[in-house]
């Protein structure tokens, strides 16, 4: 039984290149786990919030579409020992620019149902804080 899961996770990881670019960049692996608590923010999964991280997969990080599923395996057999605050740490010393590509990205996630759960906010605000963002910056410029 432990060999089967080992060889599963192994061609998991082996096999697929999207699964393969998100475990070798652990910052993507934190955007990604972070996005995912976000649409498990308000204790539902919505089609159009999984069709939003699917897009931005493939619009933002260039994950294939055919990956998804195996990145969004990856991170449920590996998200587990991480924690949103540690996911966080991850993104502290990047660019300001970078983080709030973050902030967007989980505003667009948290918007997909068009309901913003107060569960969603309270996630996006604390993201916020400790990313040292306003929530002015999660707004895309115009022009």
């Amino acid at each position: 039984m432990a060999m089967g899961l080992l060889d599963q996770i192994r061609s998991i990881f082996d096999g697929d290149p999207g699964v393969r670019k998100v475990a070798d960049d652990p910052v993507l692996s934190a955007e990604l786990l972070m996005l995912f608590r976000m649409i498990l923010a308000d204790g539902s999964v919505s089609e159009s919030e999984m069709t939003a991280f699917r897009r931005i997969c493939r619009d933002a990080f260039g994950i294939p579409e055919t990956s998804v599923d195996s990145v969004i395996e990856y991170l449920n057999e590996f998200g587990y020992e991480t924690n949103g605050s540690q996911a966080i740490a991850q993104f502290r010393d990047l660019d300001v620019d970078r983080r709030k590509l973050l902030a967007r990205h989980m505003a667009e996630i948290a918007k997909a149902d068009s309901q913003l759960a107060g569960s969603e906010m309270q996630l996006l605000r604390r993201t916020l804080d400790l990313l040292e963002i306003s929530p002015a910056d999660v707004v895309k410029p115009q022009g």
